[in-house]
């Protein structure tokens, strides 16, 4: 069987399987384009309304295949830097998705792996689950945005020690510093992320890509700046049909039902 990147649905939520059996899910080129042009028709289908991102076989994924990397040693630089721009390319369609994406993590993410979980907007993860950015036990450095996530979610010098030391860090320890959302008993966190993302599913899905959107901004904006998005988004929800739905339903005192 070949790697690939498998979709499927449920309900409101699509489904984005890395599969790649006997190799722990290790990433291929081929599951950059596929991803990013899933995402891209996720954005355009209103019956989607969040995403969540798994791995096949209770393994989320081992990250780069070094037998591959071994191989492009020989060819021009080139095809390398295009394959790093490649799964570039599917970090920032999970960012620019205005639907929330939810990493599913069971056992190890590595690598790129551990990148892709962290572009993602939230992560649930086993409780024996590992993430781990090796590159430096194999005389690599970090890609996927890796060391951008870890340097804007934690503090300096834990960052460093994940990105330098390269070990195992568990998902309860991420969880205690607010990388990991949620930690779950192994082997029910696919049907706990999916449980959250039929929950998001409920809400505006306006509300959801603007805050999304807000989140992303605030990274890059300044405080004067970022007021001014917020005004501008705050206007346009309560003119926008979800914000008369949301607060009619809200003075009725019944449940709200977005389109």
């Amino acid at each position: 069987m070949s790697a690939e990147l498998q979709a499927s649905r449920q309900d409101a939520t699509l489904i984005l399987t890395i599969s790649n059996p006997g190799a722990r899910n290790a990433l291929h080129p081929d599951m950059y384009a596929a991803a990013i042009e899933t995402l891209s028709t996720a954005e355009r289908d209103d019956s989607i309304r969040a995403v969540v991102l798994t791995g096949a076989d209770d393994f989320f994924c081992a990250g780069g295949n070094l037998n591959r990397l071994l191989e492009n040693r020989s060819k021009d630089k080139s095809v390398q830097a295009e394959s790093i721009d490649n799964l570039h390319g599917w970090v920032e369609a999970i960012r620019d998705c205005p639907k929330p994406v939810i990493a599913a993590v069971e056992n190890t993410a590595a690598g790129a792996g551990f990148s892709l979980a962290l572009a993602c907007d939230m992560i649930v993860a086993g409780a024996s689950a590992k993430f781990v950015m090796a590159y430096v036990k194999v005389g690599l450095t970090p890609d996927g945005g890796a060391s951008w996530f870890l340097s804007q979610a934690l503090p300096r010098q834990l960052a460093t020690e994940i990105l330098i030391e390269g070990k195992p860090i568990s998902a309860e320890r991420l969880h205690q510093v607010g990388v990991v959302n949620r930690v779950v008993p192994d082997g029910s966190v696919l049907d706990a992320a999916l449980g959250w993302a039929d929950q998001l599913a409920q809400l505006s899905p306006n509300s959801v890509e603007r805050i999304k959107s807000l989140t992303n901004e605030a990274q890059r904006n300044s405080l004067d700046q970022h007021f001014e998005s917020e005004k501008r988004n705050f206007v346009e929800s309560l003119h926008h049909r979800d914000g008369l739905e949301g607060i009619t339903a809200f003075l009725e005192k019944r449940k709200p039902h977005y389109k």
